[in-house]
């Protein structure tokens, strides 16, 4: 990977092109000025510039303007203050929409999307690529040897449509063709028997509009998402022609685009970066008020969900990650304003730090005074003067300088890690198992079964890994897997809920894995199915029924929660309101203990958690989504002891831990609350940010919202 500052990179996006419409009287060069002095004033180290404004760089066909940026470059250089330049391929300018209309995206077979917003373009068309490649080539060639330059990102946050164009869907059956090789074979692999979809020819394949068959949409998302993929590879490619050395290449990524699969997506680029949004105020409260059923978008609600994106930014490339954008103000829309209490703003950026990021960077620098984006509060009002935010980043910014490297890139601490299956969650979005209370079919089943076990695990005090399925074992190749006895030591526990497409090899790998010595946790769904998303014919869960212990050919979903009790005698311990929750797996035990059981009169018969020794290891099957007191238990009962060594904490506090790269051990430990609290270290510490001494045994104060930095000097820690 490129060479990163040996610091948390700290800043904002700088769009100074907008300056003449913010005020037309105003000389672009003072504001220029006062806006860099302003943010070397709050020690900002960075700036993200250019990737918005493709009929800026180029306002009629053939006819580039690329001078301006140059007094915005030489200015943050002086100053002492980086920039990534981006590539403006996300937001098309009129003129190549007015000459090129074919390259309109479609939505749907035929409906083409109106223009006027952003990324309406169907970006593998060929005339969108000869200009795309077009502007990027200039742009890059005339700053790549800038010496403030230091990174470039391609596009902007790719994937918001899958593309139904008919180009798009002519190469899908082209790729169908090359996978499957003939039409019997595809008929085969997809059961197209079914309600007569067999095919005689490549010619016979429907669009994808009316589909209705799991196969053809898992094999459409997948398609979608490999488009993306090659579209920003493209553009990493491009711009590595003229990238200096120790410049990097990535791209900012918006983790629940339904056109982003950001593993295969960041093998692409050279470090990992993602732009998490955040309800602030009484969304970052603990004891956590947001209910179960709170649907997480394009911005999470509460703690735990914070630190469940940036876990996911870590997972792109189980490596340390930019956020390219986050909260400046308010977040949104002209009807939601909530900009965070004071001290929110640094809990957020070293919670982020805690988990791997090593750039914070805000979106944006001024509030705009015109656009969609009028209400999305920037560092700076729409006056332009400093206010509340700048003052709260600016204490931020000082507390980055004087941390210095030694936070810049940790390897964040895991007592669990989680296994994610992108196909999986494409399928039940379709196709969901689980229902919204009204009845409704639920397309945010997936992480209505995953949320919850990473949501027990923080509760409980636990830091989490999140890796995705093909980091463990890639059975096609591509990626090179990890041996079944180096996972053990890298994850001694791993829980694989809605892993619900899953081949076979992957499946072995996992019975390897317990054998060799890890704890594997099997969720509802897992292995029902396999790479096709066809049912297996074996009982469930599939090729780990010996392995685990138990099987089951029966389910249910439940219209309410069903109360669990845990065995007596049991390893696990009793929860409070231990529940079972959307979903139930009839798990008979064979060859395995019962932890625990449903307390009713017809789902009684069967256990809710069971475990069994496999090999040097063991396999736990949790038959339901667990409410959140027993997911609590399950993460206490999965790691008896923490990796942090923080213990007793109030239930506002948490402590996160990491390893910088000098080795040292980082804790950083967080207030999340109007009311102050104390915490007992458990080794002896020094504080970051004022280098205070803290022995072990001493009792560490924290104010209301408050956030402390604290290193390790203890050699045995």
């Amino acid at each position: 990977m490129a060479a990163l500052p040996a610091r948390v990179l700290f800043g904002a996006a700088y769009y100074h092109e907008y300056t003449p419409a913010y005020d037309p009287e105003l000389r672009p060069d003072e504001r220029l000025k006062t806006d860099l002095d302003l943010m070397a004033e709050a020690n900002f180290t960075v700036i993200r510039v250019g990737e918005s404004v493709w009929s800026t760089w180029e306002p009629s066909s053939g006819r580039f303007d690329l001078d301006w940026l140059q007094p915005v470059l030489d200015g943050a250089h002086e100053r002492g203050i980086s920039v990534i330049l981006g590539t403006p391929t996300y937001a098309v300018p009129p003129w190549l929409a007015r000459q090129y209309p074919e390259i309109t995206g479609e939505r749907r077979t035929g409906e083409r999307i109106g223009w006027g917003a952003r990324q309406e373009v169907d970006f593998t068309h060929p005339a969108f690529r000869f200009h795309a490649e077009r502007v990027i080539r200039k742009i890059v060639a005339r700053y790549a040897d800038h010496p403030a330059v230091i990174g470039w990102q391609v596009d902007n946050e790719p994937g918001l449509h899958l593309f139904h164009n008919h180009g798009v869907f002519q190469r899908f059956v082209d790729h169908l063709r090359e996978k499957y090789g003939d039409v019997e074979t595809l008929n085969r692999e997809w059961g197209l028997v079914y309600w007569s979809h067999r095919l005689s020819t490549w010619a016979d394949l429907w669009t994808p509009d009316g589909n209705e068959q799991p196969q053809y949409d898992v094999a459409w998302r997948e398609f979608q998402a490999r488009q993306v993929t090659e579209f920003i590879g493209w553009q990493a490619d491009i711009v590595r022609e003229y990238a200096q050395d120790g410049q990097f290449v990535t791209t900012c990524i918006s983790y629940t685009r339904q056109g982003v699969q950001d593993d295969e997506m960041s093998d692409r680029l050279d470090i990992a970066s993602g732009n998490p949004y955040y309800d602030m105020q009484d969304g970052l409260l603990l004891p956590d008020p947001t209910p179960d059923e709170h649907e997480q978008v394009w911005k999470t609600t509460g703690v735990w969900s914070m630190y469940q994106t940036a876990d996911w930014m870590f997972s792109s490339r189980q490596q340390p990650f930019l956020v390219t954008e986050t909260n400046a103000n308010s977040i949104g829309f002209a009807w939601d304003n909530r900009p965070g209490y004071d001290g929110q703003w640094r809990q957020a950026a070293w919670a982020h730090v805690a988990r791997g990021a090593r750039m914070i960077e805000y979106w944006q620098w001024q509030t705009l005074r015109f656009g969609a984006e009028t209400y999305w509060g920037g560092v700076l009002p729409h006056s332009g003067q400093p206010g509340r935010t700048y003052g709260e980043l600016a204490r931020l910014g000082a507390e980055f300088d004087k941390a210095g490297p030694l936070v810049a890139g940790l390897d964040p601490d895991a007592d669990i890690t989680m296994v994610y299956s992108m196909p999986s969650k494409w399928l039940m979005q379709k196709y969901p198992p689980l229902s919204k209370p009204n009845g409704e079919p639920d397309p945010a089943a997936y992480h209505r079964i995953f949320d919850p076990f990473y949501r027990g695990a923080f509760d409980a005090g636990r830091q989490v890994r999140i890796v995705h399925a093909r980091q463990l074992h890639d059975p096609s190749g591509q990626r090179e897997g990890m041996a079944a006895d180096e996972a053990v030591r890298r994850h001694p526990v791993l829980v694989a809920p809605a892993l619900y497409m899953v081949d076979d090899a992957t499946l072995d790998w996992l019975a390897a894995y317990a054998h060799a010595g890890g704890h594997l946790v099997l969720g509802p769904r897992t292995a029902y199915a396999d790479h096709e998303a066809r049912a297996r014919t074996e009982p469930a869960p599939g090729r780990l029924t010996e392995a685990a212990g138990v099987r089951y050919d029966e389910f249910s979903n439940l219209t309410h929660d069903v109360p669990v009790r845990v065995e007596p005698g049991g390893s696990l311990k009793a929860a409070g309101d231990a529940t079972a929750t959307h979903w139930i797996e009839c798990l008979t035990a064979v060859d395995a203990d019962v932890l625990a059981s449903y307390d009713h009169p017809h789902f009684g018969r069967w256990p809710a958690v069971t475990t069994r020794r496999h090999g040097a290891g063991r396999i736990t099957c949790v038959g339901t989504v667990p409410g959140r007191d027993l997911a609590r238990t399950l993460a206490d009962w999965l790691t008896p002891a923490t990796r942090s060594g923080w213990q007793g904490l109030p239930a506002s506090v948490t402590a996160t831990t990491g390893v910088s790269p000098d080795g040292r051990r980082v804790h950083i430990v967080h207030n999340w609350s109007w009311e102050s609290a104390r915490a007992q270290a458990p080794v002896d510490l020094a504080d970051v940010l004022t280098d205070d001494a803290v022995p072990a045994g001493a009792v560490l104060d924290l104010g209301p919202w408050d956030v402390r930095v604290l290193v390790s000097t203890d050699s045995t820690d």
